[in-house]
C-alpha cells in the first residue's frame, strides 16, 4: 500500500506539471496572439484603397465642388458601400471623397465639368475599379469573361458606383435584381416560360461567374458536378443512381445534363417541366 500510494502521488504531482506547463504556453500563445493583434490594428490604415493614378496639374478640391453640378448622385451616395472607403494621401479634402475613385478634380473643374474631362471615367475606363477590386481583375483575365477589358462592356452597366445600399432593391453594387440586370443582354436566357428553372429565382450567379471562368460559358463547373449541386444524386438497393424518382445511371455518362440530349432548355421551357425544347 505504501509503494502504491507513493506512485500515485509521484503521477499526480507529474500531472500537475504537466498542467501548469499547458496553462503557461496557453496563456503565451494567448499574449502572442493579443500582441499581433493590437500591433495590426494599429500598423495597418483603414485607407487600404489603391490611389487612382494621378491626374497630370490636377489638386484635390473635396466633396463640396461636386455637390455643385452632381447633387442627385451626391444626395444618394452616403448609403453607397463606397461611401465608406476613403483615400488617405496627403489628407484631401472633403474626408471620404469622391476623388478617391475618380482623381484630384481642380482641373475638371476649372474646365466646368463635362463628362471624363480631367477626370477618371468608370463609364469609359475600368481601371479605376481594378486599381481597388484586383481579385475581379484577375476574373477577367481567365479565358471566359465578360468583354470588360476589350472595351466592349463597362463596370457600370451592372453595377452602380454610387447607388443606394446594397441590401434595398435596384442595380447596386450586389446585384440584388442580377437576373433583372443580366436579363438586359441575355433576353433570350432570361425570358418568361411557362416551366422555369428553379435556379432561375435564385439568380444567374449561382451557375454562372459574372466576371470570368475557366468554364465555357462562364460556368461554375463544366461538367454533372453544377447540377448535382442542387439535384442529389440517391443510390438505390441495386445500385441504380437515382436523381428524383428517375434512374440515372446511364443517363450521368452522355455528357452534360444540357448536352446530353436530357435537359437542353436549361434555363427554362414552355412545352417540357424536364427542360427540353
Amino acid at each position: 500500500m505504501h509503494f502504491s500510494a507513493t506512485v500515485l502521488s509521484k503521477v499526480s504531482a507529474a500531472w500537475a506539471r504537466l498542467w501548469r506547463q499547458l496553462l503557461g504556453l496557453s496563456m503565451l500563445a494567448g499574449l502572442f496572439g493579443l500582441s499581433a493583434m493590437l500591433s495590426s490594428c494599429s500598423t495597418v490604415s483603414r485607407s487600404v484603397m489603391a490611389p487612382p493614378p494621378v491626374i497630370e496639374g490636377a489638386t484635390f478640391v473635396g466633396n463640396k465642388a461636386c455637390v455643385e453640378c452632381h447633387g442627385v448622385i451626391t444626395k444618394k451616395f452616403p448609403d453607397n458601400v463606397h461611401a465608406r472607403m476613403h483615400l488617405d494621401r496627403n489628407g484631401p479634402p472633403g474626408g471620404t471623397s469622391c476623388e478617391s475613385c475618380h482623381g484630384a478634380g481642380s482641373r475638371h473643374v476649372q474646365a466646368g465639368g463635362g463628362r471624363g474631362r480631367f477626370v477618371h471615367n468608370p463609364g469609359r475606363n475600368p481601371e479605376a475599379c481594378f486599381s481597388c477590386h484586383e481579385d475581379i481583375h484577375a476574373d477577367f483575365k481567365l479565358p471566359q469573361h465578360h468583354p470588360v477589358p476589350e472595351g466592349h462592356m463597362n463596370c457600370i452597366q451592372c453595377h452602380d458606383p454610387h447607388g443606394s445600399d446594397v441590401k434595398k432593391a435596384g442595380r447596386g453594387l450586389a446585384m440584388v435584381r442580377q437576373n433583372e440586370t443580366c436579363a438586359g443582354c441575355h433576353r433570350q436566357q432570361s425570358k418568361p416560360v411557362l416551366f422555369e428553372h428553379e435556379a432561375m429565382r435564385e439568380g444567374c450567379t449561382v451557375c454562372h461567374q459574372p466576371h470570368g471562368s475557366i468554364n465555357a460559358k462562364m460556368l461554375n463547373d463544366r461538367d454533372n458536378n453544377l447540377c448535382l449541386k442542387c439535384h442529389a444524386q440517391t443510390p438505390s438497393a441495386a445500385g441504380q443512381i437515382y436523381i428524383g424518382s428517375v434512374p440515372h445511371t446511364t443517363l450521368l455518362q452522355r455528357g452534360t445534363c444540357w448536352t446530353s440530349g436530357c435537359h437542353t432548355a436549361v434555363h427554362g421551357s414552355n412545352v417540357d417541366s424536364t427542360m427540353r425544347y
